[in-house]
């Protein structure tokens, strides 16, 4: 006979696998089980039974078929559908990762595998003192950007391991939180005594002060370049479609690292995935600024972004001036510290005094009834059909976001020959300081693709001023806005960087550099010029550069970076629907472009502030878009997860969310209700 309590009882058999260090201890348990029994009871019967003293509390069961965690411990296991061919490790939830950082750096330490990326990656930015973690993400590199590097590996060992940066003893990789202090907006920084440089987290989270000294270094200063035959044996991308490549590998934000495969020691890419770089602060992003110069640093020389020859010379004086070995590391935070940007409270403080003494009235009244206009005469380059140029003066008004242009001052009274809209456009700029030539080109959506128009100005001071007009009215921004100004004054800037005029005779190689030029410039340009011209051309360059501060010039460098006509742009091969070809679309901050894979010219471009809503249909892997004006497009990403896509959108669009008003603690519900979809 079997007893009633036996015969009610609805008890199985469940095979657990621990994952432990200790060898002479089992590492399965056959444990009998109910469905109502909870999770966190689950656990607690299973340390029981492994008898090890022990802190088990980062431990987690993993569900290997679902590839999924159980981290609800109030949860049934009838609730969670695990039944008694369920896999479960109970294993930890942060492991040892190596991240390759933007300077090419690997560093080693423990993270979340169980958080989602979004949060993962918050807490690297914290053991590794950059701020504004949202800019970055997680990438794994695809093969086909590896198949290179794997033909090289045959023949060569392993890297070495003391090239790997250890940082795996700080609380936030053990799982404690951060020192919330380090983010704060009114913070007072910190200051190391031996360098003189902001301490960074690690400084303030790592006993042995010597080797937090050399970490913060490692992280915050250049390092030298790597030689012109391992920068030839790197990917790089010819074509539009081996860029799609380098970001068909972003991780899902969403969803954790475990369960998108990520394994205990792999190796991930640390990018920033946002090109929206939010109050840059050289007193407290000392790692940020020079994570995000080494990321546009290798994007220049890997060609992932075209840039002009004489672009090229600028960014190569520009490298040499950040390996001017001589100043010492106190000389760059000394300056870095010294930079005219005020700490955010005196900033403030200020503000408050002008606004108590009433400010200057007159000039609030002139901005709000005087409308900025532009007005001068431009030549109009209009392309033929006999690939001939009709190029003829004519007189231009610049108002609002509208350019109209008349046959001369006189009949600006009447009606304009055209009118152009410039909202929506694309502006990219067509200069050579050198041959005095400052064009404007000018790529206006219309019903069926875009029309080309070339303005060519005729000295520095028009074009700054011009090209300053079209950039803001391509985002919908007049002249009126605050903007104008410091825009006229980056592009002068920029210009004047351009514009070296001594020869080569009296230009001196920079103190302490040795001037290797194939290290400065892309393979294309050491091809082109023999290493002497190169250097003599690259020290020409360095004369409008030399007197800048270490930081002043990865400031410039990425300022120079933002101003490229590709910059931010990150590509997908798409098929849109209705269409028989595939096609590039490039996502930006503020827009999606459609690009003519063949000829890489765009053909459309959609601003995000038209759009109304978007959507992505999981079953058939189509993303939707709804814009202003019944203008509705639908596309299948052929090169990546359209899940990626997805998740652009709505970052950019998060991003765009952020003040200095507001506390940095982000909303990370709001991302994720953004990014996140419904799949």
């Amino acid at each position: 006979m079997v007893s009633s309590t036996e015969y009610g009882s609805h008890t199985w058999e469940l095979l657990l696998k621990v994952d432990h260090q200790h060898e002479d201890v089992e590492k399965e348990f056959l444990l009998q089980v109910t469905g109502d029994l909870h999770v966190g009871g689950l656990m607690l019967k299973l340390v029981e039974q492994i008898k090890i003293a022990q802190d088990w509390s980062d431990y987690a069961f993993w569900w290997e078929q679902k590839k999924c965690w159980l981290l609800k411990t109030h949860w049934t296991l009838d609730k969670c559908g695990v039944q008694a061919d369920a896999k479960l490790i109970f294993t930890t939830q942060h492991k040892m990762l190596r991240l390759r950082l933007p300077n090419m750096k690997t560093v080693r330490l423990k993270v979340s595998f169980s958080s989602m990326v979004f949060r993962a990656v918050s807490d690297i930015c914290k053991m590794l003192n950059i701020r504004r973690s949202e800019e970055l993400s997680l990438l794994k590199q695809s093969e086909g950007t590896l198949k290179k590097k794997k033909k090289k590996d045959k023949n060569s060992k392993e890297p070495a391991t003391e090239d790997i940066l250890n940082l795996c003893n700080s609380p936030v990789s053990s799982g404690l939180p951060a020192n919330p202090g380090l983010y704060s907006k009114t913070m007072t920084p910190v200051y190391d005594p031996v360098s003189g440089s902001p301490a960074s987290s690690t400084i303030t989270w790592f006993s042995d002060g010597s080797s937090t000294e050399q970490n913060c270094s490692i992280l915050a200063l250049s390092h030298p370049t790597c030689s012109p035959e391992t920068l030839a044996e790197m990917y790089q991308p010819r074509t539009l479609a081996d860029k799609a490549k380098l970001n068909a590998g972003w991780l899902d934000s969403s969803r954790s690292l475990m369960e998108q495969g990520v394994l205990e020691e792999d190796q991930l890419l640390l990018r920033f995935k946002y090109y929206t770089f939010f109050d840059l602060n050289p007193k407290y992003d000392a790692v940020r600024i020079n994570q995000i110069y080494e990321q546009a640093r290798w994007a220049i020389l890997l060609e992932e972004i075209d840039c002009t020859e004489e672009e090229m010379l600028i960014f190569a004086a520009l490298q040499a001036r950040t390996r001017a070995n001589k100043l010492s590391l106190s000389s760059e935070t000394q300056d870095s510290t010294c930079e005219s940007e005020v700490d955010e409270v005196e900033a403030a403080l200020s503000n408050l005094e002008v606004t108590l003494e009433g400010g200057n009235k007159s000039n609030i009244l002139e901005d709000i009834t005087d409308i900025p206009k532009l007005a001068d005469n431009l030549k109009l380059v209009r392309p033929k059909k006999l690939a001939l140029k009709a190029i003829k003066t004519y007189w231009f008004v610049f108002r609002d976001t509208s350019i109209s242009y008349f046959k001369n001052k006189e009949s600006a009274q009447g009606e304009p020959i055209e009118k152009l809209n410039l909202k929506g456009c694309e502006v990219v700029p067509d200069v050579n300081v050198a041959a005095k030539k400052f064009g404007i080109k000018l790529l206006i959506p219309v019903a069926d693709g875009m029309n080309e128009v070339y303005l060519r100005c005729d000295n520095e001071d028009q074009y700054a001023r011009w090209m300053a007009a079209c950039v803001l009215a391509s985002k919908g921004r007049t002249m009126a806005d605050s903007s104008y100004q410091p825009e006229v004054q980056k592009i002068l800037s920029f210009l004047q960087m351009k514009n070296w005029t001594m020869c080569s005779q009296t230009a001196s190689e920079p103190e302490n550099v040795d001037m290797k030029p194939e290290c400065f410039v892309s393979p294309r340009y050491t091809k082109k010029f023999k290493s002497k011209q190169l250097t003599a051309r690259i020290l020409e360059a360095h004369q409008n550069v030399s007197q800048m501060s270490l930081v002043e010039a990865k400031l410039r460098f990425i300022q120079a970076w933002q101003s490229l006509p590709e910059f931010g742009l990150s590509y997908y091969i798409v098929r849109f629907k209705g269409s028989k070809k595939d096609d590039v679309l490039g996502v930006s901050y503020n827009r999606l472009i459609r690009i003519d894979m063949a000829t890489g010219d765009p053909i459309t471009t959609w601003r995000f502030s038209n759009m109304k809503q978007w959507n992505v249909n999981w079953e058939i892997r189509q993303v939707a878009i709804e814009f202003d004006q019944n203008v509705f497009i639908a596309f299948t990403c052929l090169s990546a997860d359209c899940k990626i896509i997805h998740e652009y959108i709505g970052g950019y669009i998060f991003l765009s969310t952020r003040s200095k008003d507001h506390n940095e603690t982000l909303d990370e519900e709001l991302f994720h209700k953004l990014t996140g979809g419904q799949e």
